[in-house]
Order: structure tokens, then C-alpha cells, then sequence
């Protein structure tokens, strides 16, 4: 599997994301939307940065028993109740992501919504990894 980031000098200097991943493998991961529901399904956090860290952990599990790591994520999306707080919050949640999921950053989008499916949730993450392996068994 190979993805190589690509952050052309002629767009503003990315900060936590790339402009564009191009992928090559044999297998297609796709993650469905993870918010910060524990084992029980229950939203656990009361801020947007302590949900982040929970809904980053259940999207990289995800991935990781579909035979991934986060360097194999291609494309995240976060969707997030309060995009403000989320920008307020911006290096704080930089760096959870680079503690959980490394320095190989995704393509990635921040989508404002005005909630989400679980009232309690304030972000939700989803995306997909290229893998070049054969699936688990």
C-alpha cells in the first residue's frame, strides 16, 4: 500500500491535514461516523476536545481490527456541533490526534451540523483507509 500526501506550494501551508492523498493498494477500509460512545453506547465527555479524543480512539479500533493503522487513513471527516469551539480548540485537538494517530496526516474536512445522532455527541469522525493486505480472517 502506498498513499503519498501531496501540498503544493501554491496552496496556504496545511496545518494538521493534507490537501490531497493519492492511495494505492488491494483493499478499500471504509469507517463508519464514530462519536464518543462507550462500550454501552453511551456519550461519554461533557467538552468537544475529551469527545474528540474518545470518538479518535473508536474510529482508529475500528480500523484496527479491519487490519489498518492510522498511517493508512487516506480521508477523515469531522463533523462537529460547534465548529467556533472546534477552532478554538484547534491545537489542543492537534494534538490528541497526532498522540492517538501519528504525523501522517489524511485529507481532511471539518463539516458544521446542527447535531448529530446522539443529542450529547459534539463530534463525529468518519473516513477511509487503503490497505495492502489481504482482509483478517
Amino acid at each position: 500500500m502506498t498513499l503519498h500526501r501531496h501540498n503544493p506550494a501554491e496552496l496556504s501551508p496545511p496545518t494538521g491535514f493534507s490537501h490531497a492523498v493519492t492511495a494505492t493498494g488491494t483493499r478499500l477500509v471504509f469507517l463508519a461516523g464514530q462519536t464518543a460512545l462507550d462500550t454501552e453506547g453511551k456519550v461519554v465527555g461533557e467538552t468537544l476536545t475529551e469527545q474528540f479524543a474518545t470518538a479518535l480512539t473508536n474510529l482508529l479500533t475500528a480500523l484496527r481490527h479491519a487490519g489498518g493503522t492510522p498511517a493508512d487513513l487516506a480521508r477523515v471527516t469531522v463533523y462537529t456541533t460547534d465548529v467556533p469551539d472546534y477552532r478554538e480548540h484547534a491545537h489542543e485537538l492537534g494534538r490528541i490526534w497526532r498522540r492517538l494517530a501519528g504525523r501522517d496526516y489524511p485529507a481532511m474536512a471539518v463539516i458544521g451540523v446542527v447535531r448529530l445522532w446522539d443529542e450529547q455527541a459534539l463530534v463525529e469522525l468518519d473516513g477511509f483507509a487503503v490497505l495492502d493486505e489481504p482482509a483478517p480472517a
